[in-house]
């Protein structure tokens, strides 16, 4: 019989608490060497005991969107809907682009990609159009492609990019989070592509070997759970975004004022200031699949110094110039190019020169779902 009035032994103990370090040393340092966090964001939850999410995960305010962002790609495409096996009268409509896109300030049912799968069109074939929304809220064209590249494997019948001269600037190509923390992603399409990008540009993050640990990647690996953490919440309430009662306005009056970007004067724009060499990756990888980019909608102003600017993200001789040499490029390669940039009227736009109204996002998709008809009809 043990006897419970027996000294600790001191030494056991201390043997057990060395190999326990010792353990938790060695995953770290396995953990560092497979740096495995990519593969654990195939892990997931959603499209397997809960739906697939209708956009990219994005947001700060967890406690009412349900919904954080992420920096690990694999994790945010295994929750979205895209990965369901397609069907066999499918006619599949990937949409990539910026906050336009995805829906800011809209709800899941009000987006490009909503409003187009409730027209319910169907192509002559017999195939039902279904859109699906991969749009992420950050202006950068590159952020697209690393988009587009990883979402090309789910079989688009077609693909949409809507596009702005706010995502044109080559000094914007980088300087979003996501962008910035998948260097390797960023590099490998600069390689294949032959972007006029530096690959060792000092703004991708890299993490040393002990930041790749278990503990140097807490916060990553934290946010992988939180996200499935949050399948359930998605699923009873389909909330991913919060939504304010009252949305300001974007501006309509605006100062003597024709900068943009570090430009205070007029300057002739060229392929040296603006990326068009990631449209012509965007065309490279979609490969055989049609490719449809267009010129997105914007608020037009006419209040005070409306004859400077169109808006607060755009003087007129920058966006005008822009607009110019986005049709001559499309017009000389021959790309899918559909110009709607005046298509929507003023008052439906909210916060941004891009951002829409439900109605005119309704009004967006229409004209986009007659064009995929007159794609498919050819």
């Amino acid at each position: 019989m043990e006897d419970k009035n027996r000294p600790l032994n001191w030494g056991s103990l201390l043997r057990i608490l060395v190999k326990a370090a010792l353990l938790v040393l060695l995953l770290n340092l396995l953990f560092a060497a497979l740096s495995p966090l990519e593969s654990l964001g195939d892990v997931t939850l959603y499209n397997r005991l809960f739906p697939g999410r209708e956009r990219l995960p994005y947001g700060e305010n967890a406690q009412e969107s349900y919904n954080l962002s992420l920096f690990n790609i694999p994790a945010m495409i295994a929750s979205h809907d895209i990965t369901q096996p397609k069907e066999e009268n499918e006619f599949r409509v990937i949409i990539i682009g910026d906050s336009a896109a995805w829906g800011w300030l809209l709800e899941n049912d009000a987006s490009l990609a909503a409003n187009i799968n409730q027209a319910g069109h169907v192509t002559e074939d017999g195939r039902r159009i279904t859109a699906y929304n991969l749009g992420y809220p950050i202006m950068s064209l590159t952020k697209d492609l690393m988009i587009l590249d990883a979402a090309k494997i789910y079989d688009p019948d077609l693909i949409i990019w809507p596009v702005t001269l706010e995502s044109f600037p080559r000094e914007k190509q980088l300087f979003s989070p996501i962008v910035q923390n998948n260097p390797q992603r960023i590099r490998s399409l600069i390689a294949r592509h032959n972007l006029q990008l530096d690959p060792q540009d000092p703004r991708f993050i890299e993490p040393t070997f002990l930041e790749q640990t278990i503990i140097g990647q807490r916060r990553n690996l934290a946010d992988l759970l939180r996200h499935q953490f949050y399948a359930l919440s998605w699923a009873t309430t389909g909330v991913d975004q919060a939504i304010p009662q009252e949305i300001p306005l974007r501006r309509s009056d605006f100062d003597e004022d024709i900068s943009w970007q570090d430009y205070e004067e007029p300057i002739i724009l060229t392929e040296q200031e603006l990326a068009f060499d990631a449209l012509l990756a965007g065309v490279a990888i979609a490969g055989e699949t049609p490719i449809l980019i267009v010129n997105e909608p914007m608020y037009i102003s006419s209040g005070l110094n409306s004859d400077l600017r169109y808006n607060s993200f755009y003087p007129r001789w920058a966006y005008d110039e822009y607009r110019q040499l986005l049709q001559e490029t499309a017009d000389a390669k021959q790309w899918r190019y559909l110009d709607i940039w005046d298509a929507i009227p003023p008052g439906e736009f909210t916060d941004t020169p891009v951002h829409l109204t439900p109605a005119g996002s309704t009004a967006m998709a229409e004209r986009l779902s007659e064009e995929i008809m007159n794609i498919t009809a050819h």
